[in-house]
């Protein structure tokens, strides 16, 4: 499956993005979906996760009650609402399809994620 992130911007502090990833494929709707972050000079991490029917979603504590993934498996895109942005919350974004099968965790390791978009900057000026 091939992505392609779009969304991202410069916004001051406490404003909003809505990220999106756009998957192309049949095989979008059997994937975890997930969006990643790696700020300057920081490992890339795990932002939130989404399973394949939608119902199950995973957020990183730093991002809870503030960010929002979705997913449309009939358009094949997955969105990112983010609110109450944060100075650290500036990063590159990637959204990422978990292809394949590793561990018993969910949801999962980044090695574990095969296809990936390209990133979108994220700038939170204070």
């Amino acid at each position: 499956v091939q992505l392609q992130a779009s969304g991202g911007g410069l916004v001051q502090a406490g404003g909003s993005l809505r990220l999106s990833c756009a998957a192309s494929g049949s095989t979008f709707s059997t994937y975890t979906m997930t969006w990643f972050r790696q700020a300057p000079g920081k490992e890339r991490e795990i932002v939130t996760a989404i399973n394949q029917s939608g119902r199950t979603t995973y957020y990183a504590d730093s991002v809870k009650g503030r960010f929002t993934i979705s997913r449309d498996n009939a358009k094949t895109t997955v969105l990112l609402q983010m609110n109450s942005l944060k100075a650290e919350d500036t990063a590159v974004y990637y959204c990422a399809a978990r292809t394949m099968r590793g561990g018993n965790t969910w949801p999962g390791l980044q090695l574990e994620y095969g296809s990936w978009g390209q990133g979108t900057q994220v700038t939170v000026s204070s």
